[in-house]
C-alpha cells in the first residue's frame, strides 16, 4: 500500500445568512482521486486529528491541522497517513477508540462499510504492517457503522454513556438500548419519516437530533419522547444530520434540492452556513474545532462554522 502527495487547495467563498448579512466563511479543501462518498473526523479526542476519506475504491487516512490549535500551521495543512485500497465504493466509515497515533508503534483503525454489503476492520500502524478483516452476512447496502453492535439508518454511541446505544430507523422511531441489560430503555418518536439520519450529541447526552421528512428536529430525553423543537431544513428532503462536537447548539444537515449542506443554531434560530455543491456525500464535524467535513467530486471540502 502507498501513500499519495496531494497538493492543497484553499477557497474563501462569500456564504449569505438568512438575515441577508454577507461574511466571509473560510473554506479549505482536500483534493481527491474520486468521487468522495463519505467523510468521517475522529470522535476521540486523542486521535482528533485524523479524518478518513471513503471514494470509489480506496479509504484514505489524513492527518489535518489548523491553526486554530497550532500557530505554526500557515492556517491549514494535511499529511496522508495511510490508504488502503477497498475495491468498492465506501459508503460509512467509524473510527476505532483503539487508534493512537502518539504510542510507539503508532495505531490507526477504522471499520469501513462498502458497496459490497461488506464491513472491513482495518488496522494500521502507518507503514507497512497493515491488517484488513472482511465481516460478511448483510444482503443489502450498510447505512452506519459504529464499534457497538446494533442496526438502523443511524447508530450512536455516546462518551458519557458507555452502555447505551442509540439505533435510528427508517419508520421515524429512534431507540435506546441498554448494553448491560441487552434491552430497550427508550424510544422517541419524529412523527414523520422517512428518518434517513441522527446524531447524539456529544455536549449534551440529553440531546438528541435527526433529520425526517424535509424537517431537522431535536429531542431533549429528559422532558419528552416527542421533539422539542422541529424546523424546516430542506424543501426536497433532508438525508444528514450531524451535531457539532464543539459548538453545543450548532447542526449540521444534508438535503435537497441539489446538494445542500446547512448549518442552523437552534439557540438563535440561525442559518450560519448555506452553500450547494454539484457532489456532496457525508457530514463529520472536527472533535473539538469549528471545522465541517463534507465530501465532494474529487476532494474534501472543510469549512469553517462559527457561531455567536
Amino acid at each position: 500500500m502507498t501513500s499519495l502527495t496531494l497538493p492543497l487547495t484553499i477557497r474563501f467563498p462569500v456564504i449569505k445568512l438568512a438575515a441577508m448579512e454577507e461574511i466571509q466563511e473560510q473554506e479549505f479543501s482536500i483534493p481527491c482521486h474520486d468521487i468522495v462518498y463519505s467523510v468521517e473526523f475522529s470522535k476521540f479526542e486523542w486521535s482528533s486529528r485524523l479524518l478518513a476519506v471513503g471514494t470509489t475504491s480506496r479509504v484514505t487516512l489524513y492527518d489535518c491541522q489548523f491553526q486554530d490549535e497550532n500557530d505554526e500551521v500557515d492556517e491549514f495543512d494535511y499529511n496522508v497517513v495511510r490508504d488502503f485500497q477497498i475495491g468498492c465504493s465506501v459508503h460509512a466509515l467509524a473510527w476505532s477508540p483503539e487508534t493512537s497515533p502518539a504510542v510507539v508503534p503508532k495505531l490507526f483503525g477504522f471499520a469501513a462499510a462498502g458497496s459490497d454489503y461488506k464491513i472491513r476492520l482495518c488496522y494500521s500502524d502507518g507503514k507497512d504492517n497493515d491488517r484488513v478483516q472482511s465481516l460478511e452476512g448483510h444482503t443489502d447496502f450498510v447505512n452506519s457503522v459504529t464499534f457497538e453492535p446494533t442496526r438502523g439508518m443511524s447508530v450512536c454511541w455516546h462518551h458519557e454513556e458507555p452502555l447505551k446505544i442509540l439505533v435510528a430507523q427508517k419508520n421515524g422511531i429512534i431507540k435506546i438500548f441498554s448494553l448491560s441489560a441487552q434491552q430497550q430503555i427508550m424510544s422517541l418518536d419524529c412523527g414523520q419519516i422517512p428518518l434517513l439520519a441522527a446524531d447524539w450529541s456529544k455536549s449534551n447526552c440529553l440531546l438528541i437530533g435527526a433529520v425526517a421528512g424535509s424537517d431537522w428536529m431535536t429531542f431533549d430525553t429528559s422532558v419528552s419522547s416527542q421533539p422539542t423543537e422541529k424546523r424546516q431544513a430542506h424543501t426536497e428532503g433532508a438525508n444528514g444530520f450531524a451535531w457539532s462536537r464543539s459548538q453545543e447548539n450548532v447542526l449540521a444537515t444534508m438535503g435537497r434540492p441539489g446538494r445542500q449542506v446547512k448549518a442552523f443554531n437552534i439557540r438563535h434560530h440561525q442559518v450560519s452556513l448555506c452553500i450547494t455543491q454539484p457532489i456532496a456525500y457525508g457530514l463529520s464535524w472536527h472533535y473539538k474545532l469549528p471545522f465541517l467535513a463534507v465530501g465532494g467530486d474529487r476532494k474534501v471540502h472543510i469549512y469553517r462554522v462559527i457561531c455567536p
